[in-house]
This record gives structure tokens, C-alpha cells and sequence, in this order.
């Protein structure tokens, strides 16, 4: 398997027809036999008496590509994957909006679902990417990742 990641970010919040096109892309795979996939989108969080309306997404692009890169090799070899997809929003993704979508697809389920939760929790995790939580009240504040 390659690791071109060429699209990683997306400026905007990610479309739904995006995500169904990808997810479409995979179906009349012969080796494929399970995607499992994430979306990711905005709540609107209470903080204190301030509500998010938006995150706005920043990032160090090319660390993140290179570390992508590895993650997806590593995962991609520790679960015998056929395809990873991963598209992560920049730029202002406001409430409802979605601005993560990882997919993992394999010849079986659990290898799939076990892979797409992993990427998931090392795109949080490990990559170089802020969020800055934009309040209704113009207010804002950095979000950490949990």
C-alpha cells in the first residue's frame, strides 16, 4: 500500500456527499470485505456560561503529513489494511459541521473497526493540528484534545 496522504486537510468543514462519495469509492472492492469510518463534528459545548459556536482549525502541515504518513504505514501493517482515508477540516467548522472523517477498510470487521478507531485516536492525539473554540459570544478560547 502507498502513503501518498496528498489530501489530508480540507479548508472548511468536510461535505457529507464527500464522505458518501469516498465510501461509495470502496464498495465494489474484491479484497474489500469491512470499512469502518468516523465522523468527527462540532458540538456546540457548554463552557462555563459560554457556548461554541465554530472551531477554528490550524496546523503544522507538513509535520502532520510526514506523521500521517508513518501512522498510516504502521496501522495499515499491524492490521492488514487495504485502504486508510483520513480528511481533517482547517480553517472555521461551525456547530453541526463535520471536520473529521477517517476511514479504514479491510478484508475483515474487526481488523476494520479496530484500525479506524486507532487512526482516530492518534490523529487526536499526535498530530500537529489546534482548535481554537469560537464562542457565540465572539469570544474564544484553544480547545485540548482529549
Amino acid at each position: 500500500m502507498t502513503f501518498k496522504i496528498q489530501n489530508l486537510f480540507l479548508e472548511g468543514p468536510i461535505a457529507a456527499d464527500m464522505v458518501a462519495n469516498t465510501i461509495q469509492k470502496y464498495s465494489s472492492s474484491p479484497t474489500i470485505g469491512a470499512c469502518s469510518f468516523f465522523i468527527g463534528q462540532i458540538r456546540a459545548d457548554r463552557v462555563g456560561e459560554r457556548t461554541v459556536a465554530a472551531i477554528y482549525y490550524t496546523a503544522y502541515k507538513e509535520m502532520a503529513i510526514e506523521r500521517m504518513r508513518k501512522i498510516s504505514k504502521e496501522i495499515s501493517e499491524k492490521y492488514a489494511l487495504v485502504k486508510i482515508e483520513i480528511v481533517h477540516s482547517l480553517g472555521e467548522v461551525a456547530v453541526g459541521e463535520i471536520c473529521l472523517f477517517v476511514l479504514a477498510a479491510s478484508a475483515h470487521r474487526k481488523a476494520a473497526m479496530e484500525a479506524c478507531d486507532e487512526l482516530v485516536e492518534k490523529v487526536k492525539r499526535e498530530l500537529p493540528i489546534w482548535g481554537k473554540e469560537c464562542f457565540a459570544d465572539e469570544g474564544y478560547q484553544w480547545k485540548v484534545n482529549q
